[in-house]
């Protein structure tokens, strides 16, 4: 049986493809909430309908499906406190 820390590890290496951080690190992946065996994970962005948001919600598919536990999401937009530490990752991280 899978748990929560185990969909925490599969997720865990998962980066931004343009921010040399994981999305865990940045706080893209808010939360993580696991029951029945699926998977629940809220997304924060720091802006509303960010362009690559499709393609950082089926990174984060891609491993919790290998594990065969059902996925779902969230979209939420981060607090302003989030969001500056968001944008100071992404100024320390960019990858060049």
């Amino acid at each position: 049986m899978k748990t929560r820390q185990d969909i925490i590890n599969a997720i865990s290496k998962v980066q931004h493809p343009a921010i040399a951080y994981s999305l865990l690190d940045l706080g893209i992946v808010k939360d993580v909430e696991f029951n029945n065996n699926k998977a629940i994970i809220t997304f924060a962005f720091p802006f509303p309908n960010i362009p690559i948001a499709e393609r950082l919600v089926n990174s984060i598919y891609n491993p919790i499906n290998l594990l065969g536990v059902d996925f779902g999401y969230v979209i939420v937009v981060m607090n302003e406190e989030e969001k500056a530490k968001f944008m100071q990752m992404e100024v320390d991280g960019w990858k060049k």
